[in-house]
């Protein structure tokens, strides 16, 4: 990163790869939670590194820590989900975000139904999407999952989502 680059906070300057952290620790980025099915195993997991990266075709790209559990189950899945929860149930999304499928089975203790080609679709999500699983790319800590949405549901308009803000808290099931 370039040294060069400079921010300016509480009078404090920062340059570099700091000012890059200060940057993006000062963004409220959505969460999503992400779930899948492989075989006989379900999994989800909540994602904070997540964008429509297309408009024609449309693409999203949601990011997986390698040390995840749902990481593990997407390899070798063919589709992936992609759901915004409202900030009433950001529970749910502290239960996708602090929990480990290797530990508890997340879908015990939440709704759900069986979504397109049987992946777990989160009855309290606001809007959701089933995007197929076009490439997978390593990106550090994290592997992209570049989808193409192939169904869903959205609503008219969203109030308030679960943000960043919401769950900064919480102890994740697996570091990143």
């Amino acid at each position: 990163m370039n040294s060069d680059y400079r921010v300016m906070q509480n009078d404090t300057e920062v340059s570099g790869e700091a000012a890059f952290e200060r940057l993006v620790g000062l963004l409220d980025y959505p969460m999503f939670v992400v779930t899948t099915r492989a075989g006989d195993e379900s999994a989800g997991c909540l994602v904070g590194f997540a964008s429509q990266v297309s408009i024609r075709p449309s693409r999203f790209l949601a990011g997986l820590s390698k040390r995840n559990h749902t990481y593990r189950v997407a390899q070798r899945a063919d589709h992936l989900a992609v759901h915004l929860l409202p900030r009433t149930h950001r529970e749910l999304a502290r239960l996708f975000g602090s929990e480990t499928g290797d530990r508890v089975d997340k879908f015990q203790r939440c709704a759900w139904h069986a979504g397109p080609y049987g992946i777990p679709v989160l009855d309290d999500a606001v809007g959701w999407f089933v995007g197929k699983v076009l490439a997978r790319f390593d990106v550090g800590d994290h592997v992209g999952f570049l989808l193409e949405p192939i169904d869903g549901r959205a609503p008219q308009h969203f109030d308030q989502l679960v943000t960043f803000s919401d769950v900064r808290d919480l102890d994740p099931g697996h570091e990143a």
